[in-house]
């Protein structure tokens, strides 16, 4: 049975997509079967990975308003164990047309259920929005990772989002964990980077992932020719950052697979 994770920040341009993206490729590079949902109207994970959101006949948004069979929505990526539910225009309407529905909170559980078992990781993009797709996506997550980037605002709205996901443990989903915050953008260089890495790591403690992400130039490069850093450039700081949060949260999870195992050193 997969673990479903949700990335999730209402506070935009905090590399919530970028680590959806390139989280869920290290994943399927160290051969676990790894799905993105994109749950954000705007499918820059769809596009990211390589696909047009326009030509897109089917999206998550007819699995969670008309009920469209899961599966079949799912598609192939380029690259071996890495799948897509991607994202549409039509995601932006949504929320307005879920109010009525019945069990509105639930859709996405709804459309996550049947293919579980299918995956050893799926992992849900979220709309940069505290609204009824988050809400949804939260209550279908098993966990949520929280990214945080090393600036000035760092901790600006955060406290909103955990207390979203405190309402949504009481009322939702009882079983919801935050699998870690996760820092990025981080530049070495800068004394404002580091003067946050030690605010957030000091107030959130165990929280914190240990691997911070770097501002890194082919990070910010790789999602215009619709590819993971990794496949852009292997040995990029950026590329090896996101290995080692997949390999961070393997451990986490209980799952020790060795270097060789995952064919990569």
């Amino acid at each position: 049975m997969g673990k479903v994770i949700a990335i999730a920040n209402q506070k935009g341009g905090v590399g919530k997509t970028t680590t959806a993206i390139n989280l869920a490729a290290s994943l399927a590079a160290l051969e676990f079967r790894t799905l993105i949902i994109d749950a954000d109207p705007q499918a820059n994970s769809t596009s990211g990975l390589g696909f047009n959101p326009q030509d897109m006949q089917n999206s998550i948004y007819e699995c969670m308003i008309e009920q469209v069979e899961t599966e079949g929505i799912i598609i192939e990526t380029d690259f071996p164990n890495l799948h897509l539910i991607p994202s549409h225009i039509d995601l932006v309407g949504a929320e307005i047309e879920m109010i009525n529905l019945k069990d509105r909170e639930h859709r996405m559980k709804m459309a996550v259920a049947n293919i579980k078992e299918l995956y050893d990781f799926i992992i849900i993009d979220c709309s940069p929005s505290l609204g009824l797709i988050t809400i949804n996506s939260l209550t279908a997550a098993d966990s949520v990772i929280i990214p945080v980037q090393c600036e000035y605002f760092a901790l600006e709205g955060l406290g909103k989002l955990l207390n979203t996901i405190t309402i949504i443990q009481s009322r939702l989903n009882t079983d919801l964990i935050i699998e870690g915050i996760l820092l990025t953008m981080y530049d070495l260089r800068l004394r404002l980077s580091n003067q946050v890495v030690t605010e957030v790591t000091n107030h959130f403690q165990s929280l914190v992932f240990n691997t911070i992400i770097p501002r890194n130039v082919r990070i910010s490069e790789a999602p215009s020719y619709g590819i993971p850093v990794m496949a852009q450039d292997a040995e990029s700081k950026g590329a090896v950052s996101y290995l080692n949060l997949a390999r961070e949260i393997l451990e986490k999870n209980g799952h020790f697979s060795t270097d060789s195992q995952m064919g990569i050193s």
